[in-house]
């Protein structure tokens, strides 16, 4: 590759970044139904459900299949509640180790390329969609815990697929589909009230 198509290359990573931020920076809210898909081991997990996030931080991953668990954030507190164990497993946001933490920059917390060093594209993965493109980088969110972000974006500079590889090559992928944005989504959403019976516990891993 000449030096000529070098720069032109790096430019159009630079272009696609800069339009994505541009695209979240915008956004109040996020509404999406989400598919995760987790690959290791030997073993793969799909899981679905509908996701709406809201500036600043607040997150709610309402898990419907294959069994129902819910991921709620005001900003603050975050909650895990597992009503078939009849549990929620509370912690600080600023305590949180867990995978879905990271996808706070869709709603553009801050610049793509602050988020992943050495962006560029990932010409060896195929897009879901045909005109999509897939970005690959180095987090610097959870340093040790995952190694690669890859981002699938679309022609409306929409991140519809992100996939996050740890250090074992184990990979977490989350599909979103049904995209509403900056629909109004009442802070109540974001909110958990443990029902009665139910056991709280405290601490920062709050997977599966």
């Amino acid at each position: 590759m000449s030096s000529l198509q070098l720069r032109a290359y790096a430019e159009d990573v630079h272009a696609l970044a800069r339009a994505v931020d541009a695209h979240y920076n915008r956004l109040r809210t996020l509404q999406a139904d989400f598919t995760e898909i987790y690959r290791g081991e030997g073993a793969e997990r799909v899981e679905a459900g509908t996701l709406q996030l809201k500036k600043p931080r607040k997150m709610r991953w309402e898990y419907r299949s294959p069994k129902e668990k819910l991921f709620v954030s005001d900003g603050e507190v975050v909650w895990f509640y597992l009503p078939a164990e009849k549990q929620v497993r509370k912690t600080t946001l600023k305590k949180l180790d867990d995978v879905r933490s990271p996808l706070a920059f869709l709603l553009g917390k801050t610049k793509l390329e602050n988020e992943l060093r050495g962006l560029s594209k990932a010409v060896d993965q195929s897009p879901l969609g045909p005109e999509n493109t897939v970005l690959r980088g180095v987090p610097v969110a959870m340093p040790g815990q995952i190694s690669e972000v890859q981002l699938e974006i679309n022609r409306a500079s929409q991140i519809v697929r992100i996939v996050l590889i740890d250090p074992e090559g184990a990979a977490t992928e989350f599909r979103f589909a049904n995209l509403r944005e900056n629909e109004s989504v009442d802070d109540a959403r974001f909110h958990f009230n443990p029902p009665s019976g139910v056991e709280a516990v405290e601490g920062a891993q709050l997977g599966p």
